[in-house]
């Protein structure tokens, strides 16, 4: 038997899942390898692990906290369904209220303006001298003061 092959072996090896004739060439390679034997310490190592994990200390607590959590999130499940029947009645109607609002000012600023016009025509010699300053006062003048 050659190592790879034990490499793939291994696994079945160690849950003694293989027929006695596998078993006994794997456990005879083993003693012949230095290296193979390594790495199937290091697997039983492994599978130590793993099954200290699977199958953890069990708290006495753990069910009573469990059920406390659940009634609370029940209990809060409950408040929250409460006020998610506010939120369904409230939020369409004060949106509606808003959008009427918007309606309303739109037409409010789309509306014509009241101007009345007066009928006195200002001539354009007595706008003149507002636009050009220039000729009411020199430049002389100007710069000097």
């Amino acid at each position: 038997m050659n190592c790879k092959d034990l490499h793939k072996r291994i696994i079945f090896y160690l849950d003694a899942e293989l027929s006695k004739k596998e078993m006994e060439e794997t456990k005879l390679h083993l003693t012949e390898c230095n290296e193979c034997a390594v790495f199937a310490h290091e697997m039983e190592k492994t599978f130590a692990v793993l099954a200290a994990e699977k199958s953890p200390a069990v708290n006495p607590f753990f069910y009573t906290r469990l059920k406390a959590k659940m009634e609370n999130r029940a209990s809060a499940q409950y408040e929250f369904q409460q006020k998610s029947i506010l939120v369904k009645i409230l939020q369409p109607a004060f949106f509606s209220i808003l959008l009427l609002a918007g309606i309303y000012t739109g037409v409010k600023i789309g509306q014509p303006a009241n101007v009345t016009i007066s009928t006195e025509v200002i001539s354009d010699q007595d706008v003149i001298p507002y636009l050009n300053e220039m000729e009411t006062e020199t430049i002389e003048a100007f710069l000097i003061e």
